[in-house]
């Protein structure tokens, strides 16, 4: 069976995480909205039983160029409760998955790529 968790209480974890994110790096984001939705779309192409915990919609601070702004939609950064929760056992197991999540999208933000976010533990 799965975990369950009131949306509330799912948000308020999630929200716990974003505080925590250092205020260094908070200060370098720009121009980021945090989202949160029950459920992963694949995408055309992907299997349908795709499972992420979050995802990374944007513009790379390390890919933007000086013409990036004019028009500039946010970058979004989703976070799945769904899938978060099938992954976990416990409330506990639920609040380290959502902070690694947001700290690996976070990244991503930062222009860090997969391979170096598994070399340091936030994949």
């Amino acid at each position: 069976m799965d975990l369950q968790m009131p949306d509330d209480e799912f948000d308020a974890l999630v929200q716990e995480a974003i505080d925590a994110i250092p205020q260094q790096a908070l200060d370098m984001m720009d121009n980021v909205v945090f989202f949160i939705e029950d459920e992963y779309e694949p995408l055309p192409g992907e299997p349908e039983y795709t499972e992420i915990l979050g995802i990374y919609d944007g513009v790379a601070l390390t890919e933007r160029d000086q013409g990036w702004e004019a028009g500039a939609l946010p970058d979004r950064i989703t976070i799945f409760k769904n899938p978060t929760l099938r992954a976990c056992n416990t409330r506990e197991d639920v609040v380290r998955e959502i902070k690694i999540t947001v700290m690996h999208e976070v990244a991503h933000h930062f222009g860090i790529d997969d391979a170096r976010l598994h070399e340091l533990g936030w994949s």
